[in-house]
């Protein structure tokens, strides 16, 4: 498991004036890895998201090889599967990079940017749809969970395809072109992507096959499977923890303060056994927790467990020191976010210096593709 630490404050960050100027060079072809995620815009992150992906993010970052190759996307043509409001969701764009930032992704270090920024994604996924047999994406079975979180399903089986639009039943391919298009090599995921990642190999090794002769042209993308299981609602322990819950006090926000983090945790459901066990089929609700607490402290759930051994209360003293633990992790962040949003001249700068490097990285390919399709 990737360590979780604090994020470096993001003063150290260039502001507006001198960002271009230290970032204004073409981002270099280099013989290591190249590592690219995304995430949906969101806007206001909530903890499973900076555990189950932002926390290991910036670790990775963080221990790249010089030769390593960084990028980190906002995937706004992914959230346009489902309805969205455009006002909220030009809001919700800027306010996940300012998240990202907050939390310490670092644009010196890594490309940040809106995916639907570089238009080499969508004429890349266009290519690969080309290629893509239908069956296999009706196999897909995501759009499914997708569907039943943005409308609060008690279950998949109450969605049906009546519900789904082309754009949803095919972004898995749109997935695809966004880590093609990088000619990535490592793509960190949870293992609720798995399904998707591998048509990612399966499109890269398609295409060379059909375009290539065999011969490598797409790498063929490893996943790194995210090391934190994913964080469950606080009030609905069998599901994941979730904006589009209807229940605010079932998730923690970036914006919850120490005393509303306290709040929500002393009303999460817990399990009726008086003891502390770590049993995430039965007693989901504890062993949320525990994955939450140790996750925010490095210590493992065995030594966690030990140490409630014959406590009486357990369950409320772990909640406060959950919601202790999270305030430490959380306090420095919360105010760089706060300030971040409202820097609207320092993030357009941010993005678009991203889009630049984005760009530079994949306007070679897809002139390598137009030519091994016949389009050029």
């Amino acid at each position: 498991m990737f360590p979780i630490s604090l994020a470096p404050s993001v003063r150290s960050l260039p502001r507006t004036r001198s960002l271009c100027s230290h970032l204004n060079r073409s981002y270099s072809t280099k013989p290591g890895r190249v590592i690219f995620s995304g995430i949906q815009p969101t806007g206001i992150v909530h903890l499973g998201n900076y555990l189950g992906a932002i926390s290991n993010w910036v670790e990775l970052q963080n221990n790249a090889k010089p030769e390593d190759q960084i990028l980190f996307s906002i995937v706004g043509w992914h959230a346009l599967t489902l309805p969205q409001n455009p006002k909220v969701l030009r809001t919700a764009r800027r306010d996940t990079l300012a998240a990202l930032l907050a939390f310490g992704i670092d644009p010196k270090k890594t490309v940040l940017f809106h995916q639907e920024d570089n238009q080499c994604h969508t004429e890349l996924a266009w290519i690969l749809s080309c290629i893509t047999p239908l069956g296999t994406l009706r196999r897909m079975t995501t759009w499914k969970s997708r569907l039943a979180d943005s409308r609060n399903a008690n279950s998949e089986d109450d969605i049906n395809e009546g519900m789904l639009n082309a754009g949803l039943f095919t972004y898995p391919v749109l997935q695809a072109a966004d880590i093609l298009a990088y000619r990535a090599t490592h793509v960190p995921v949870g293992e609720d992507q798995t399904q998707h990642l591998e048509l990612s190999r399966d499109l890269a090794k398609s295409f060379n096959k059909t375009f290539n002769g065999k011969k490598r042209f797409f790498p063929v993308p490893e996943q790194m499977i995210t090391p934190f299981k994913r964080v469950l609602s606080l009030k609905d322990p069998t599901s994941k923890m979730s904006k589009s819950s209807p229940d605010p006090t079932s998730r923690i926000l970036l914006t919850d303060t120490y005393p509303m983090i306290q709040q929500k945790l002393r009303g999460a459901v817990t399990d009726s056994n008086s003891h502390i066990s770590f049993d995430p089929i039965n007693l989901r609700g504890t062993a949320n927790l525990l994955s939450i607490l140790s996750a925010c402290t490095g210590e493992t759930i065995p030594n966690i467990v030990a140490r409630y051994t014959g406590k009486e209360k357990a369950h409320g003293i772990l909640k406060m020191e959950v919601a202790d633990s999270l305030e430490e992790i959380w306090r420095q962040p919360r105010q760089d976010f706060e300030r971040l949003r409202g820097e609207t001249e320092f993030l357009d700068a941010v993005a678009k210096e991203g889009a630049r490097k984005a760009k530079d990285m994949t306007q070679q390919t897809m002139k390598e593709v137009r030519t091994l399709v016949g389009l050029c």
